[in-house]
């Protein structure tokens, strides 16, 4: 059911009928009128499923406004919405009206149901005479169905470490799914040219975020851009946080430089709330204060199950030195249970686990002893990940593996039963995929790069460029295409195909394609 994704980013989805749409709004006339057009954020969907999805934009006349606000009048305001079988608009199946409310920074979240599974489907929104443009977004497979399932994994865009290239590159694959896996925001002062973007900043949307407002500017910064604006038009996207949403390094209800838990836990819950509001999530993420549960469960037909991972929320806080203790915990005891109980039960070909941070062990052989190791990754919570492959290995899952962001390089690893052991069995393959943008250009291979080779064995591939990971998985085989960048500090960088691997059904072991 695929489309001409280039010719419909070139802007040829058809505009008929878009003017009935705007002036067909109810409630138009109880509203002020908006002070500028107000689709600036763009427009996506998410959280795909066989009978719908998730439809996202936010009214921001004026995106970066110092309050917060998008320079939106203090009311509501009814956004009439659009579903249609064709790009024309014309097949109209789906119709309805939102309202777009203040306190959600005129965020919108539209749960669209009743559609078919495996569709293309075209979308807009209206408000006040103002138009959207037309996105597409497609549902999921029907549980039954057999026809391969693709998706693109990402993480870890600074905005001021380099320019969004890699998705105006995503916006053109066809693909059922995107999955970000954290840090869609970087909480770090800009300077005042916004780094190698070399766009003015004022003091407000310069500032380490720590309110709501300020979280609200950080986020709608990176939604202006261009390539990532793109992407979200045309590909459905499922979002989990990291720790750069919020504060580098937190944990749960604590964070290494907090003066107060009182003062974090206000930070961590206008961080979440942000959050919601910017992404296509369905009502039940909207946090509660700091309590978000947004660990979840997504399938795509007989291939594809996704268990989408939460890994700060509900870990235990740092400590290196008690990484075997039992008690310790990265996923919280509800979601441990949640996660192994649903990997026992799916009867999908492949069980993709979407995870936060590096689940393989990683030994540096310049620096031994417990300084060597991440206590941020599931190095630090050692008997944790035991436990979690260990649950694996007995419940026989089928295919598991695991696509991994957050360190801001390539790997392709082997999660082995015994790490210590090269020749113990491989339980699951782990794709951990680059950033986006932070780290800068990267490089190929270098030092650090060849010392983790050396020094794990159970490694077979790192690269240290920019980009994203590409997946295809239909009966028989899973492939992972490693895609990089050329360059990210300035416009215009070339993608290419790094390396890919692929998994065959029922043999767990990383092959060179």
């Amino acid at each position: 059911m695929g489309f001409d994704r280039r010719r419909f980013l070139a802007g040829a989805g058809g505009l008929a009928g878009l003017a009935v749409l705007a002036q067909s709004t109810p409630g138009v006339a109880a509203t002020p009128p908006l002070p500028g057009h107000p689709f600036t954020l763009g427009i996506a969907s998410g959280e795909p499923e066989p009978g719908g999805v998730v439809l996202w934009t936010r009214l921001a006349p004026d995106p970066l406004a110092e309050d917060g606000l998008g320079g939106m009048p203090d009311v509501r305001y009814p956004v009439r919405w659009e579903v249609s079988e064709n790009d024309s608009m014309t097949r109209i199946v789906r119709r309805g009206t939102v309202w777009a409310l203040p306190e959600l920074a005129h965020s919108v979240h539209v749960e669209v149901r009743g559609l078919r599974p495996g569709r293309d489907y075209w979308y807009r929104f209206a408000v006040r005479g103002e138009l959207s443009e037309v996105g597409h977004t497609r549902t999921a497979a029907a549980r039954h169905e057999s026809t391969p399932f693709t998706l693109a994994f990402a993480s870890c865009q600074a905005w001021d470490a380099g320019f969004f290239t890699a998705y105006r590159h995503l916006a053109e694959q066809d693909l059922d799914v995107v999955v970000h896996l954290g840090d869609w925001i970087y909480e770090n002062q800009l300077g005042a040219t916004g780094g190698v973007r070399g766009v003015p900043l004022t003091w407000p949307q310069r500032l380490e975020p720590m309110s709501l407002d300020q979280y609200r500017i950080r986020h709608a910064l990176v939604a202006t851009d261009p390539d990532l604006r793109a992407a979200r038009r045309v590909l459905p996207f499922v979002a989990t946080v990291d720790d750069h949403e919020v504060k580098n390094n937190w944990s749960a209800e604590t964070e290494p430089t907090a003066p107060t838990p009182e003062n974090f836990l206000r930070r961590k819950a206008w961080g979440l709330r942000a959050f919601y509001e910017h992404m296509p999530l369905r009502a039940a993420a909207l946090p509660r204060g700091t309590d978000n549960r947004l660990y979840r469960r997504l399938r795509f037909g007989r291939h594809g199950m996704l268990h989408l991972l939460d890994e700060r929320q509900y870990r235990d806080a740092q400590d290196i030195a008690a990484r075997q203790d039992p008690s310790r915990t990265m996923l919280g005891a509800e979601q441990e249970e949640w996660l192994l109980d649903g990997l026992g039960r799916s009867h999908a070909t492949w069980n993709v686990i979407g995870n936060q941070v590096l689940m393989a062990q990683l030994d540096r052989l310049t620096d031994p002893g417990l300084q060597q190791l991440n206590p941020d990754t599931w190095d630090g919570y050692a008997a944790s990940r035991d436990r979690l492959l260990t649950g694996i290995v007995d419940r026989r899952v089928r295919n598991p593996i695991v696509i991994t962001g957050d360190a801001h390089v390539n790997c392709a690893a082997e999660l082995k039963a015994d790490f210590s052991r090269p020749d113990s069995p491989t339980v699951a393959p782990e794709f951990l995929g680059t950033s986006i943008t932070s780290g800068g250009n990267g490089t190929d291979l270098g030092s650090g790069g060849r010392e983790w080779l050396a020094a794990n064995p159970h490694l077979k591939f790192v690269n240290s460029q920019r980009g994203y990971v590409r997946c295809r998985a239909d009966a028989d085989e899973w492939r992972a295409d490693y895609l990089v960048l050329d360059k990210v500090t300035e416009p215009g960088g070339v993608m290419s195909t790094r390396t890919s691997f692929v998994v065959e059904s029922g043999r767990p072991d990383l092959q060179e394609a």
